[in-house]
């Protein structure tokens, strides 16, 4: 990229970048009217990368807040560095609930109008309509016509992402059986394609919410915890990982996938207990237990507490009407949001993990 003229200045150049990119997206975008170097900055290919790169280490949650009483939601983020911040998705101009996130663009689906999906990025209000598949009518997914697995991979090596519906097939007049529809869109060439299989796996709602993209495959914690379901982007196949026997998939014992600085995650809960699993070896499912969390000091809050996103230090982790993190290193607990209203869907529901790019979706 260009360089900046430090002669007269106070910084090296490499220095300013690095401040820059550890600024909001809002503030960057905000400071482009400083000179023509800072407006070029969010287009750049360098810098880019290396403001993704920071914000990897900066973990956040976005949390759809539903009010019940007053039938409409807000959007938040919430950060451990700089705390919370309302966001909005108006500039899709549709009523919208948010499906998958992956490297700091979001897939929603379009509530009045089903099958209809945007991909964007919230923090430079840059948005994606994508075309509509040619699945015929005469099918479609069970149990309510819309997929039951949403999930989305972005490659920045190539600068494209996927957005894939899957779900378990139904003829009109007929039960659903075992056939598995995946449509898989293709940013690079703005089309969809299908394939099936068959499958005979189940998924709760926040089994459904927690997908991880990782070494080129989305990956969802089937309902019984007897594996996680992996689709292979490059191959259009799937298959899964097992968990190892060590894990305790007695009653009482909740699991959930997450990433981990690049792997596959599962933190098992129980009533005393939160111990951390990564997949330490990938090709040879090599599992390791690599933290034993008390939750003594939350007792209370445990048979309604769900972790939604975990990187380096930081477990984010919500509740009916709160947003927790945990410190691994300090061994501390933080709240970092609670809902003031009383009529609000359950937090957890609706929160996902998130970072901040500048990543484009087109």
């Amino acid at each position: 990229m260009d360089s900046f003229n430090s002669s007269d200045g106070y910084f090296p150049n490499e220095v300013m970048l690095q401040i820059l990119s550890r600024l909001p997206i809002k503030s960057l975008f905000r400071f482009k009217s400083v000179c023509k170097l800072w407006y070029r900055l969010p287009s750049d290919g360098y810098f880019v990368r290396l403001y993704n790169q920071v914000s990897v280490k900066n973990p956040m949650v976005l949390v759809e807040v539903n009010e019940i009483s007053e039938s409409r939601s807000s959007y938040i983020f919430v950060d451990y560095l700089r705390g919370v911040s309302e966001f909005s998705l108006n500039f899709l101009k549709d009523r919208v609930k948010v499906r998958a996130s992956c490297n700091g663009l979001l897939c929603c689906s379009s509530i009045p109008e089903k099958g209809v999906y945007y991909v964007c990025n919230p923090m430079t209000r840059e948005y994606r309509l994508l075309p509509k598949s040619r699945e015929r009518p005469v099918t479609r997914f069970y149990p309510d016509g819309e997929a039951t697995l949403v999930g989305m991979a972005y490659d920045s090596s190539r600068q494209k992402f996927n957005v894939v519906l899957a779900g378990y097939h139904r003829s009109f007049g007929h039960r659903p059986d075992k056939t598995f529809i995946c449509m898989v869109y293709d940013s690079g060439t703005n089309r969809w394609r299908k394939f099936v299989s068959l499958q005979d796996d189940h998924f709760s709602q926040m089994n459904r919410n927690q997908v991880v993209f990782v070494n080129g495959g989305l990956h969802w914690l089937t309902a019984n915890f007897s594996c996680i379901l992996v689709l292979d982007l490059g191959a259009d196949v799937w298959r899964k990982i097992h968990l190892p026997n060590e894990m305790n998939h007695g009653s009482g014992c909740r699991m959930y996938l997450l990433e981990s600085d690049g792997s596959v995650s599962v933190i098992q809960i129980s009533d005393a207990w939160m111990n951390i699993w990564v997949l330490i070896d990938y090709e040879k499912e090599g599992w390791e237990m690599v933290d034993k969390v008390s939750l003594r000091c939350i007792r209370e809050m445990v048979p309604g507490i769900f972790p939604i996103s975990q990187a380096g230090d930081y477990v984010f982790l919500a509740t009916h009407k709160q947003v927790l993190v945990y410190h691994r290193r300090t061994r501390v607990w933080k709240e970092m949001y609670a809902v003031k209203s009383s009529s609000t869907l359950p937090l957890w529901f609706s929160a996902h993990a998130f970072r901040s790019t500048i990543f484009s979706c087109h």
